[in-house]
């Protein structure tokens, strides 16, 4: 029988404690420290209890803990000695049924991986969505993670155990994410669409208006239909929007109601990828709002305003050197002169329209009357390492950073690499490599600034010739535009006074200057409000990627919610990944925001 929170609650210290002794591997002091703090409000509560207790506990504690766990298809396995839960784990992910061939390459690494931490390896092999990992991407894993430094893996392991334990939560509780789960089904339907010769690799890559593209949008119409959107169109520029209309038997009346409480709530994302990317950014903020969608729908419920999700055809810049296709249209900043930027195909992006039965005229229509609308909310995978880190779910962005990006070459003299004397050369490369160290060091004083030099290259190098001539980028960010300017200005002064010394030319070269979009702060307060009545956490942070929040900032307030990314939050790769869990509690949290706007007061 299922326990309940009521219970958990009602009973001595200790009963509770045998409860759920066996979340964590032989360690029921966490789930007792845990309980100390009852009573518990909510799953999620007490799951974060739980990884404050470990946090609290120091290293040595956390390696014993690690060290209570069974090898991956390991001794334990085969003598029948696991734990019931370990045993069960293992079983759906397929160990127990190894090919002789899986079984020896498992156990290589089960020896590798002890030679060089000193603990056993653990993965949450169960997976994101609960169901079991193939044993391919087990052991790719297991490859990929016995390269990592030994205290980034100590971490890496505590974040599976807590993975591992909530799983085992809710097994204990019965409780399973639907609509987390639904999310992440109507995701991995949409990652069976790729381009031609990324499907080939296996890689998920769908860029502006191609076939693969035009896919993606016939499914998330057919989604947004299934779900109980009532309209969905496919727009002039390829962004799908769907409607989920208003009751309309509800009228503005003198008693407490403002008029902008019928306005539309506009959200979505974007569906178009990086090459070779992931499968939820942008995608993520299509389907959370959906669910809730459909879960209205299903409950025969209406909102007293009409809800807009628009899945934006085109925000990374893949095809095109044109980046917020999709969301630029909405502001009315779509610029003419980006349908005759030609492709690598040499295709334009009027006939690339054209060819998807798409009206260029229609473009200049599509611009949005913000009057009509009460603002913009974007949910998002984080995209970085912040949230996994910390272990908690969800965060509340405060702004999407400003940015400015810039090109650059060093000049210097290529000369012989064996016979100039170090103290007579020009070394451009050189140079270029103390401005990268000179960005690192500057970037990092600052609070939430960054600073990448992403691209290097020397034209025609030579082994023995040293460098006359290195190209470079330059990209600097950080949370407002005036902590964005000094940094700059600090740079740029940087790069002349290395080149200027060493006796090299710079010809650096600004190609976009982006301000910040910081969140409405009642917007962000609603955001806020929801992540607490979710008993999670609220952490704020910034955004340091840009969003198609970034436009429509520039005429509707926004704010923004990141959803906690798996394997330290990596994102533009195939590892991308999240939890169903954190996709349920984030689809709660989109509910939650919803019942706030619904209340006459809300505005």
């Amino acid at each position: 029988m299922a326990l309940s929170l009521s219970q958990l609650n009602a009973a001595p210290l200790e009963e509770a404690t045998q409860w759920l002794a066996g979340l964590y591997e032989h360690s029921p002091w966490i789930a007792r420290g845990a309980l100390a703090e009852r009573p518990c409000t909510s799953l999620a509560q007490l799951k974060h209890a739980m990884v404050r207790v470990l946090a609290g506990a120091g290293i040595e504690p956390q390696l014993a803990l690690i060290r209570a766990h069974p090898e991956l298809a390991g001794k334990a396995m085969v003598d029948q000695s696991l734990t019931a839960e370990s045993a069960n784990e293992q079983s759906k992910a397929g160990l127990t049924h190894c090919t002789p061939a899986e079984f020896e390459t498992i156990q290589q690494l089960n020896r590798d991986y002890n030679a060089r931490f000193g603990w056993p390896f653990i993965l949450a092999v169960r997976g994101p969505r609960g169901t079991g990992l193939p044993k391919a991407e087990i052991i790719a894993t297991f490859a990929r993670r016995l390269q990592g430094h030994p205290d980034f893996e100590r971490q890496e392991c505590l974040r599976n155990i807590h993975r591992i334990a909530e799983i085992r939560l809710n097994d204990l509780f019965d409780i399973t994410p639907t609509q987390g789960n639904r999310v992440w089904d109507w995701q991995e339907a949409l990652a069976q669409h790729t381009d031609p010769g990324y499907a080939e690799l296996g890689q998920l890559t769908v860029t502006y208006l191609t076939d693969a593209h035009r896919a993606c949008a016939e499914r998330i119409s057919a989604d947004m239909r299934a779900a109980g959107c009532d309209t969905v169109h496919i727009d002039a520029v390829g962004n799908v929007v769907g409607c989920y209309q208003r009751d309309s038997a509800l009228r503005i009346s003198d008693e407490g109601y403002s008029p902008i409480f019928h306005k539309t709530l506009l959200t979505g994302s974007h569906y178009d990828t990086v090459r070779n990317g992931g499968k939820y950014d942008g995608r993520l903020g299509i389907y959370v709002p959906l669910a809730c969608v459909q879960q209205l729908s299903q409950a025969g419920k209406r909102l007293p305003f009409d809800l807009e999700i628009v899945a934006f055809a085109e925000e990374e810049g893949q095809r095109y050197k044109a980046t917020f296709l999709g969301s630029s249209a909405l502001t009315g900043d779509f610029e003419p002169a980006w349908l005759d930027q030609v492709d690598a195909n040499g295709t334009t992006m009027r006939a690339a329209l054209q060819h998807a039965g798409l009206c260029v005229d229609d473009i200049p229509g599509l611009k949005r009357n913000a009057s009509d609308y009460r603002g913009f909310v974007e949910v998002h995978i984080e995209q970085g390492p912040v949230l996994n880190a910390l272990d908690i779910p969800l965060g509340v962005v405060t702004s999407i950073n400003a940015s400015a990006r810039y090109v650059g070459e060093v000049i210097g003299m290529a000369c012989h690499a064996g016979t100039t004397p170090m103290g007579n050369r020009g070394d451009a490369a050189c140079a270029v490599a103390e401005l990268v160290l000179a960005v690192e060091n500057r970037a990092t004083q600052d609070a939430d600034s960054v600073g990448t030099v992403g691209q290097l290259q020397v034209p025609n190098g030579s082994v023995n010739v040293v460098p006359g001539h290195c190209q470079f980028s330059l990209d600097l960010r950080a949370p407002s535009n005036a902590q964005r300017d000094r940094l700059a200005t600090d740079v740029v002064q940087a790069a002349h006074t290395i080149c200027e010394r060493r006796g090299v030319q710079l010809n650096l070269t600004e190609t976009m200057r982006a301000s910040a979009a910081p969140s409405n702060a009642v917007w962000q307060a609603r955001w806020e409000a929801a992540v607490q009545a979710l008993s999670v956490p609220l952490h704020r942070m910034p955004s340091g990627a840009g969003h198609d929040a970034m436009k429509l900032h520039t005429i509707l307030p926004q704010a923004m919610l990141f959803v906690r990314g798996q394997n330290s939050g990596i994102s533009h790769n195939p590892l991308e990944s999240t939890t169903s869990d954190d996709m349920q509690l984030a689809v709660d949290a989109f509910a939650h925001l919803l019942n706030q706007l619904a209340t006459p007061a809300s505005d």
